[in-house]
Order: structure tokens, then C-alpha cells, then sequence
């Protein structure tokens, strides 16, 4: 009798909360032009798993007009194409800065047919230009952005095309060696033959009685990459030296890199189907060890493997160390692991309030402050992985609505999807999502890259009236992103973190911006700056509701010098 008890007072005050969370969301991706369709797989049935991962999708400023862009990884299907439609390709679309877009991705020589997977941003050779890296079934594509409009695709050349598995997975630019070159992740799926691999019907493979794409359990695990920046256009495969493989076999998907023990050096972890999750401790000497199991985020709070897709990281205590938060399968929850420091971690799902939730299939996620009330939230998207599911009623179909978690500040967090309505609870395919600004009104939405269907943008409109603070990286002596920096501010209620970083939830890529919630502050009392070279720069009083830009050495590019700098 106690359990329903429980449950009836959470989901009240779940419900008080909905008049204190001023956050209204709505889908306009139509009138703002992405008027496109993501192709991947067919939509009715699946031979095999490499049509159910779908793709993700990328915020970008790729011509540094101050307004973020949008990138779509698009995939292909295995029979010919209806007739009469043209080949499926990745997308770019430039920010027109009055809430419409405009196709650019011929002009920008972006056009590409072939099983995309992640998308992941960063200046590789730090020419002030941001870049793009795409994972793919086959051959990976590592775009340098010409700074004129255009991007050439110089995998090949650069040396990153291939993944040992041929299946590249979620990814991200970073500096694991803090040299100032950005250096590439990939993570790897299934090592897939299509030649060889089960079908369906000779597997046989099952779920819930009807058959399905066989793996990835009975499948080979795909092999984890780390390329190493030469610092003169092209990357050295590193992954053998700096420990990576010595975890096979892994199924991996989405990546979220951060510094979870606060060394300064930053880790990487991995969100595994199927099997343990992967948290790559960097030594600080050009190697990694693998300390998921040790460190607790390797299993569910009863210590089974899940079927880990997007992960995301976040202060949602803002006790200074970085949190987890991890989707998955349906049938299960997903994870929530706070970090009590030094990247030990406890899974506090259930005492949070978050292991309410079960139904969904969960991709894409972020930490993010809708309400800019300077406290983390959680969102994330939903789709079933198999189209035969809607021909069941034990499950919640294909398509899925999202999911909002409001951070009610005391270290719980409270589902409002339903109250906040609108774009949450309307069901989509979904796969890749990413998180930024793209109105520059100081709000966070989301853009959200669907399966066989059409993408979603998502304007959050906050009534809250607080105010906020975004902060732009340039680094010098550090990459030219400033990607693991971390970012320390402290306002009139506390101190908030977070850190500039490549890649996270599935696939996909946030806004470079750091973003902040200051609540009702006129200014910040303090910001802090630890590059990855090391420098540490600190300034008072910085004015809210804007986006300040930071030179590493030079201080704030209006004027504003720091006061105080140090190694």
C-alpha cells in the first residue's frame, strides 16, 4: 500500500510544479523552411539493425555571422528509391537571423548519400573556421570548412575515413593530450557484414513474438577509435597506444566527453547497447583506462547492463562535478548518475523521480536550463527502434512524444511533459537531438533529427523573465574552440560549471556557446575560464542577457580585461 501512496504525492507535486515551470514549446520547423524528410531504412519493415539507429544533427555557425546553422546527417535505404525521388543527403541549412533557413547544402558542396550516423563539430586546424566529422556505415566524412560558404571532404586524406568496424558510431573533437590541436573520437557499433549478417526470418529474431533486425546480442561488437592531430592536416590512429581497445566488443553509440574527476585532462564515456558503459579515465600521459565498473556508471542501480543510446553531462546539483544522464530501452528507465566527486558515481534515478518513466525508447538528451532559473533540466526524445511494434498494444509505438524533467532545485526532478504540452508531448520517430539558441533571445531549444519522417525545431519561449549569459571560447594557445574548457560562474545564488564540448546525447552536436541562467541578477559577479592550456582567467562584473566572446589572453573582446590571471 505504500508504494501507490508514494507515487500519488510525487505526481502531485509533479503537478503543483507545472504553474511554476513558465516554458511553452512549439514545433516550427515548417515555417522556418526545413521542409525536408530524413531517409533511413524502410518504414514499415527492417532486415536489419543498420536501419533503426537513424542519424543526428548538429548546430553550427558555419560562416561566423553570429547565428547558428543547422546540419542534418541523412541515410539512404537498402532497395531502390520510389521513383520520381531524389537520392536522400545530408542537409545544411544557414540561419537567415529572422527565424527562417535557407538550403545550402549544394552551395556549401555538402551533398552526400550514404548511412550517416553522428555529427560532430570543431576548428581542427584552428583557422577560425568550424568543421564538420560524420560517422557512417562505411566510410566516415571529415568536412574542412574553406571559410568561403564551401567544405571539401578530406577524410581520406587526413586519414580518419575509415573506422576499424567500418560502423562509426556517436563522436566528438577533443584535446586529450591538451596540445591545442583538436584530436577525434568515434565510437563503434556492430563490425556489420551485410553479406553475412542474420536476417530476420533465419535468425530467427524476436521481439515480443514478432520478427525483427536481428543484434545486437549474437553480433560482433564494433572497435572504439581515437585519432591523434599532427597539427598539419592529418590525424594518426592512436587507439591501440592510448589504451582504447583494450574494451571490445562494446556496441557503442551515443559519447559525451567531459572531465569527471576535475584533473584538468578530459575523459571520455560511452553509452553501450546492451552491454556495460564505458567510462575512458584519461592518465594525463597520452593514455586511457577503462573505470566505468569501478567509478559506478557502468550498470543500472541492480547491476545489469542497458541498452545505453544518448548520454549527456551536466551539474544538475551544482555541486561542481559533472553528472550523467543516460537513455535507453524501452522496458527500462533511464539512468541518472550524480557524481560525488572524483568521478565516483551514485545512480540516483529512482530517488531523483526519474524512474517513473519506462515506456519510451529513449535517444536523444540534454541537460539544459529552460527556465534560465539557473538549474539544470533534462530533456529528451523518443522513438521504438523496430516499425513492427505498432502492431502491438503492449507498446507505446514507434513514434513517441519527449520527455521534460524540471530540476525543482532540491536534488529531485519533476516530469511536467504533459503540463508544458505543445511540442513534448507530440509522438515523432526521433533519434538525433541538439540543444542551442537559435534566435539568440536567451532561450534554449531543440532541433531534432527524426527517422523517415520530417525534422523538428523546437522554439522554447520562456515566460520566467530571468535573465542568462552565454559565453563564446576563442582560444590561442588552447584549440581554437576553447572545446574542454571550463567555464565557472558565480552569481548572487551560487556558482554554476560547464564545459565547451564536441559531440553528446545521440549523435549529435550543441551550440560551442556555454550557456547560463542568472535568475532576476543584473550582472555576474564572477567568471572563470581553465583552458586546456592551462591558463585560468577570471572577471567581475559582467553584464547579463548577452553573448560575450572570450579571447584566451586578450579577456573579453569588448574591452573588459580580466582580474586576475594565472597559471
Amino acid at each position: 500500500m505504500r508504494k501507490p501512496v508514494f507515487m500519488f504525492i510525487f505526481l502531485a507535486a509533479a503537478f503543483t510544479t507545472a504553474a511554476q515551470y513558465p516554458v511553452s514549446m512549439t514545433n516550427v520547423a515548417k515555417q522556418a523552411g526545413l521542409n525536408f524528410i530524413t531517409i533511413y531504412g524502410d518504414e514499415k519493415k527492417n532486415r536489419y539493425l543498420l536501419e533503426t539507429t537513424g542519424s543526428g544533427v548538429a548546430f553550427i555557425d558555419y560562416d561566423n555571422d553570429g547565428w547558428q546553422d543547422l546540419f542534418f546527417v541523412n541515410g539512404t535505404r537498402l532497395d531502390a528509391l520510389p521513383k520520381g525521388m531524389a537520392p536522400p543527403t545530408n542537409r545544411l541549412f544557414r540561419n537567415r537571423g529572422d527565424a527562417t533557413f535557407e538550403d545550402v547544402t549544394a552551395k556549401a558542396g555538402l551533398t552526400r548519400t550514404n548511412w550517416g550516423q553522428s555529427v560532430s563539430v570543431g576548428d581542427f586546424n584552428s583557422d577560425g573556421h568550424d568543421d564538420l566529422f560524420i560517422t557512417a556505415f562505411g566510410k566516415n566524412a571529415l568536412y574542412k570548412n574553406n571559410g568561403d560558404g564551401t567544405f571539401a571532404d578530406i577524410a581520406d586524406k587526413a586519414g580518419v575515413s575509415e573506422n576499424r568496424s567500418k560502423w562509426g558510431a556517436g563522436s566528438a573533437f577533443l584535446d586529450y593530450d591538451r596540445d591545442g590541436d583538436l584530436d577525434l573520437f568515434a565510437a563503434s557499433y556492430i563490425d556489420l557484414d551485410l553479406k553475412t549478417a542474420p536476417l530476420p526470418e533465419t535468425g530467427p529474431c524476436l521481439y515480443k513474438g514478432l520478427t525483427v533486425a536481428c543484434g545486437p546480442p549474437g553480433l560482433t561488437g564494433g572497435v572504439n577509435m581515437l585519432w591523434q592531430n599532427n597539427g598539419n592536416g592529418t590525424f594518426t590512429d592512436v587507439s591501440e597506444k592510448a589504451g582504447i581497445r583494450k574494451t571490445d566488443g562494446t556496441y557503442g553509440l551515443g559519447v559525451a566527453v567531459a572531465d569527471y574527476d576535475n584533473d584538468g585532462f578530459v575523459d571520455i564515456y560511452v553509452a553501450n547497447d546492451s552491454a556495460p558503459a564505458i567510462l575512458y579515465r584519461n592518465n594525463r600521459n597520452g593514455t586511457f583506462t577503462d573505470i566505468a565498473l569501478e567509478s559506478g556508471c557502468a550498470f543500472s542501480a541492480d547491476g545489469k547492463p542497458q541498452a545505453g543510446m544518448g548520454v549527456s553531462a551536466g551539474d544538475y546539483d551544482r555541486d561542481g562535478w559533472l553528472d550523467i544522464f543516460k537513455t535507453n530501452f524501452s522496458g527500462d528507465t533511464s539512468t541518472l548518475y550524480r557524481n560525488a566527486g572524483k568521478a565516483v558515481f551514485d545512480d540516483v534515478t529512482f530517488s531523483v523521480g526519474m524512474g517513473i518513466n519506462t515506456r519510451w525508447l529513449g535517444w536523444g538528451t540534454g541537460f539544459a536550463d529552460f527556465d534560465n532559473d539557473g538549474w539544470l533540466d533534462v530533456f529528451l526524445v523518443n522513438g521504438h527502434v523496430y516499425p513492427e511494434v505498432e502492431r502491438l498494444t503492449t507498446e507505446a509505438g514507434y513514434a513517441q512524444r519527449k520527455v521534460l524533467y524540471q530540476n525543482l532545485r532540491n536534488g529531485k526532478f519533476a516530469d511536467v511533459s504533459m503540463q508544458v504540452g505543445g511540442a513534448v508531448v507530440e509522438n515523432s520517430p526521433a533519434r538525433g537531438a541538439a540543444f542551442g539558441d537559435i534566435d539568440n533571445d536567451g532561450d534554449i531549444d531543440i532541433v531534432i533529427n527524426n527517422v523517415n519522417s520530417l525534422p523538428e525545431l523546437i522554439r522554447n519561449d520562456s515566460r520566467s523573465g530571468n535573465s542568462w549569459l552565454k559565453v563564446k571560447l576563442v582560444g590561442v594557445k588552447s584549440n581554437r574552440n576553447g572545446i574542454g574548457a571550463r567555464v565557472v560562474v558565480i552569481t548572487d545564488d551560487g556558482q554554476q560549471i560547464d564545459e565547451v564540448r564536441s559531440g553528446s546525447s545521440y549523435y549529435s552536436q550543441n551550440d560551442l556557446r556555454v550557456s547560463f541562467g542568472i535568475v532576476k541578477s543584473t550582472a555576474v559577479k564572477t567568471i572563470e575560464v581553465r583552458w586546456p592550456s592551462g591558463l585560468v582567467e577570471k572577471f567581475a562584473d559582467v553584464k547579463v542577457n548577452q553573448t560575450v566572446t572570450i579571447k584566451e589572453g586578450s579577456g573579453i573582446l569588448n574591452g573588459q580585461a580580466p582580474v586576475n590571471r594565472s597559471k
